[in-house]
C-alpha cells in the first residue's frame, strides 16, 4: 500500500472529501472529559456505556464514604 508523503499512518486510499470540519467543535467548546484507561481495564469495557454503568453502580458506595468524612 502506498502512503502519502512522509506520513506512514495515512494511506492514499483514505478519502476525506466528504468530511465535515469542526463536527464536534461545539461539544468540545462546552467542555470535555476524556479519560484514558489502562489496557488491562479496557478489555472489560467495550464502550462508554459499559464504563458509565460500572461507575454508576459504585456511586452509592462513594457517596456513603464521603458522607462519613
Amino acid at each position: 500500500m502506498k502512503t502519502t508523503h512522509n506520513n506512514t499512518d495515512m494511506l492514499e486510499e483514505y478519502d476525506f472529501k466528504n468530511g465535515i470540519t469542526g463536527k464536534y467543535s461545539k461539544e468540545y467548546k462546552n467542555g470535555t472529559n476524556v479519560v484514558v484507561i489502562d489496557p488491562d481495564v479496557a478489555k472489560y469495557f467495550h464502550d462508554h456505556d459499559s464504563v458509565n454503568e460500572a461507575l454508576r453502580s459504585i456511586l452509592p458506595i462513594i457517596k456513603r464514604i464521603t458522607a462519613k468524612s
